[in-house]
């Protein structure tokens, strides 16, 4: 008798637990041949909330953390990716039809990309801080904060991508609310799972599936989101739209690219500065 194949229903990622969708909708997820792959959480604005609330609660720990230490953990994330990487490779070809080698080459990108903004982690500060130059007996001193919860539409990159966009905030000390990729969405949860079982504190990360325009227009309007970013929202329409829903709070905006982003590509330091506030303190010479 054959085999009867199971397959998988991939939860969201809220708060360092796999809990399904409290609307109870799953939606269908395709390989690269159109034959059904699994199914995954369709999250729910209840859901979005939900996550906002557990970005919000491990805000406090993670931003207080040390650099060095929040450089330790995207190091031990990028350990445990490396021990998965098989798994991450048999993933991109299966949703995208990739090559062999250019699905090694993506995961290969993607560890080494965790690596790199690992080693920013107690550096950044050191690169944007200064010492102000002021007219009188004081020192006026500049170094940077994290903004807070970032909510963050992921690119349809599945894994370079996402990775990508999510290091920065985290290495910064914020935490982040992530719309995962609508067309590739099982990466993004298997990396929760990579996640959850690293050093990285539960709610740091969160990750929803389903739709972003659904769910994006709640995180842009939430009054509990301090930034967000729009690299992964292709229609203009809809990016004008979390724009205007974001200035409710004044919340800092990354806009979606007008061209295509190349992730393979070194990355510079803007999208750790995107996320950092700057405070300026004042104190007299002498005393």
């Amino acid at each position: 008798m054959a085999r009867l194949d199971v397959k998988k229903t991939y939860k969201l990622y809220i708060g360092g637990a796999f809990p399904r969708s409290e609307s109870g909708r799953t939606s269908v997820v395709n390989d690269a041949q159109g034959n059904l792959l699994a199914n995954a959480a369709k999250a729910s604005r209840k859901d979005a909330r939900d996550a906002v609330i557990a970005a919000r609660k491990a805000f406090g720990g993670w931003s207080s953390a040390t650099a060095y230490n929040r450089g330790q953990v995207l190091y031990r994330i990028a350990e445990v990716l490396e021990g998965r990487r098989d798994q991450f490779v048999a993933e991109l070809r299966a949703t995208e039809g990739m090559t062999a080698a250019k699905a090694n080459t993506y995961v290969d990108a993607a560890i080494d990309r965790l690596v790199w903004y690992a080693g920013w982690a107690d550096k950044i500060t050191q690169v944007v801080s200064t010492a102000n130059p002021v007219a009188g007996p004081f020192f006026n001193l500049s170094s940077p904060e994290p903004t807070g919860v970032v909510a963050v539409v992921a690119p349809s990159g599945p894994l370079l991508g996402l990775v990508s966009v999510v290091a920065p905030v985290i290495a910064t000390g914020n935490t982040c609310v992530v719309i995962a990729s609508e067309a590739h969405p099982l990466t993004a949860i298997t990396l929760g799972e990579v996640m959850a079982t690293s050093d990285l504190p539960g709610g740091v990360v969160n990750m929803l599936t389903g739709s972003v325009a659904e769910i994006a227009p709640w995180l842009a309007s939430h009054m509990d989101v301090n930034g967000i970013d729009l690299t992964g929202v292709a229609d203009p329409e809809l990016a004008a739209s979390l724009e205007m829903a974001s200035a409710d709070n004044l919340k800092r905006v990354r806009r979606a690219p007008e061209v295509a982003v190349d992730w393979l590509a070194t990355p510079g330091i803007d999208r750790m500065t995107d996320w950092l506030e700057t405070k300026t303190v004042w104190h007299p010479i002498g005393v």
